[in-house]
């Protein structure tokens, strides 16, 4: 499924900065399509302002009378709510929704239909949808700002389609270092620090143990490794 291919549906919405925010939450993650149902605020500086640049999609946003206009091209139409209905319907979590619309043929249309600030959707217009999404959110306060839903549900899509990092090429100097590299840099600051009389040659034994302990915990590499016994090896100089 193509991202280009996924349409944001607002639903009422009342409040212009609401709007705005939508938009930079879906250009955030490469989402681009939004579709307004009756929306009952002017779209102008206010919406604009909080799309913080994101101005292309609204730019190019839909506007429709009604929600079964706005969804008719679509094949899946998950609603969003963050209350039980009395009649239940097929329910998916966000990371569900995800990997359903994934696995979905690139020609398909997908509706994320959001709800108003106050009331949501009404029961006519859940019945529009196939599916419905609810985000796990705290029990006892549910209700989440209209763009910070938007934003949970594009993130999951964005992330579920976005493409794996490439395999990173590591140094061999920054490998983490082996056991005998680790003993013979023990050894050498053992020797250094006898040598100082930081160590008395006959106890070593407590304060060796410390600072094996201490080495040991920061998971040295290689290169790391080499720094330290360039040290060690300054100090010997030096003091010879």
């Amino acid at each position: 499924m193509k991202l280009e291919n996924i349409k944001i549906v607002m639903v009422g919405t009342t409040h212009p900065g609401n709007i705005g925010a939508a938009a930079r939450a879906m250009h955030n993650m490469c989402i681009g399509r939004l579709s307004l149902v009756d929306p009952q605020c002017p779209i102008g500086e206010v919406a604009y302002a909080r799309a913080s640049g994101a101005n292309a999609v609204l730019d190019k946003r839909e506007t429709w009378a009604d929600l079964k206009q706005a969804v008719g091209d679509c094949s899946l139409v998950v609603a969003t709510s963050a209350r039980r209905r009395s009649l239940a319907w097929p329910e998916l979590r966000p990371r569900e929704l995800a990997e359903k619309i994934d696995a979905m043929p690139d020609g398909e249309q997908v509706a994320l239909v959001f709800g108003r600030e106050h009331s949501g959707l009404t029961n006519e217009e859940i019945q529009l949808c196939n599916q419905m999404v609810c985000i796990p959110t705290n029990p006892g306060f549910s209700s989440l700002n209209l763009a910070a839903a938007i934003q949970v549900l594009c993130y999951e899509i964005f992330s579920q389609q976005a493409p794996a990092e490439t395999e990173k090429t590591i140094d061999p100097q920054d490998l983490p270092a082996r056991s005998s590299d680790l003993e013979g840099y023990f050894e050498h600051l053992q020797q250094v620090l006898e040598a100082t009389g930081f160590l008395d040659p006959e106890q070593p034994g407590l304060i060796m143990q410390r600072l094996r302990r201490l080495y040991l915990r920061s998971e040295l590499t290689l290169n790391e490794i080499n720094i330290l016994r360039g040290m060690l090896t300054a100090v010997q100089k030096k003091r010879d």
